[in-house]
């Protein structure tokens, strides 16, 4: 992700958000995104405040796309569909983000143009995205309405011969002591359910892979009822390892031979496979084409200790 800086003088005090607003022709919400990603600065420091009037001199980032050439499999006048990589956030975090799969969404369709829902970092795999405002207010409807069937492939540890379901809630943890993005099954969470399938089981490396069907969206929702049942995904740097070890992860201080030693694979194996919904009186089925299977020959065989803290 590459951002320009722009440069003005405010003579007369305005409110920041309607400054943005009028000066780059962006709506209020897109302004106070600016805002809050610390994006505006007034007079050399980073400006937080949006109804505060803004006064001398300023600077605003701009987000400039900036592509790798990922391009979508699928598209039609109101929405796009991309096969995300592994490894690829879809938004940029903060402004000093390298890439996100935002720029190339952007790159192809324009400013207007947003991933309608979210996929972790680690995770592959289908994902869909809005042209403009009108369509991505009609998707993100669908999405929260749940007209919008997902379902996912995982290499998971240990053997799965049946079909299942994990019908547990799941609240975001509040205790930022040990990992702040962890989301924990707590009776006082959200509802959320899932339901699997085993696909194949492979003895050498004692995992199998599944299908997954989630009913709600939250947040780490299959690999954290993976992780409950005692088959955590191949490949997790979060669910299924010490804490220590997970904080190191995000702290981005974990070795190559950490993460196979303790997770099993070098990313999290996880898929977006198929995506089914109904748009404008038009039933779409898409499934991935990336052949998620062969990702077995990424885990190292079972004579290592990962995926060892089972709940």
């Amino acid at each position: 992700m590459g951002f320009i800086k722009r440069y003005y003088y405010v003579e007369e005090p305005i409110p920041a958000f309607l400054f943005l607003m009028k000066q780059l022709g962006v709506s209020q919400g897109q302004s106070q995104r600016i805002i809050t990603t610390g994006r505006l600065f007034v007079n050399g420091k980073v400006w937080e405040r949006s109804g505060h009037k803004i006064q001398g001199h300023v600077e605003v980032k701009m987000f400039v796309p900036q592509s790798k050439g990922v391009e979508p499999i699928f598209t039609t006048p109101d929405f796009g569909l991309f096969d995300k990589p592994s490894g690829v956030l879809v938004h940029p975090r903060t402004r000093f983000t390298n890439y996100s799969l935002l720029d190339d969404i952007r790159h192809v369709y324009g400013k207007d143009a947003n991933a309608i829902h979210r996929i972790d970092k680690e995770t592959s795999g289908l994902l869909l995205v809005s042209r403009n405002k009108e369509s991505e207010r009609r998707l993100k409807l669908m999405f929260e309405s749940r007209n919008v069937k997902k379902s996912y492939l995982a290499w998971v540890r240990g053997k799965i011969d049946k079909p299942f379901k994990v019908n547990v809630p799941l609240k975001r943890n509040d205790d930022f002591s040990t990992i702040k993005l962890k989301v924990l099954v707590d009776p006082d969470g959200k509802d959320a359910l899932t339901y699997f399938e085993p696909i194949e089981y492979d003895e050498i490396h004692d995992t199998t892979l599944i299908q997954a069907f989630p009913h709600t969206g939250r947040q780490h929702q299959i690999r954290v009822h993976l992780f409950h049942v005692k088959h955590p995904i191949i490949g997790d740097p979060i669910y299924g390892v010490p804490t220590e070890i997970a904080i190191k992860y995000l702290d981005k201080e974990i070795t190559e031979e950490e993460r196979l030693y303790y997770m099993g694979a070098k990313r999290l194996l996880l898929h977006a496979q198929t995506l089914t919904f109904d748009y404008q009186g038009v039933s779409y089925n898409f499934n991935s084409k990336f052949d998620f299977e062969s990702l077995k020959s990424l885990i190292v065989k079972p004579k290592k200790r990962f995926n060892f803290c089972l709940p």
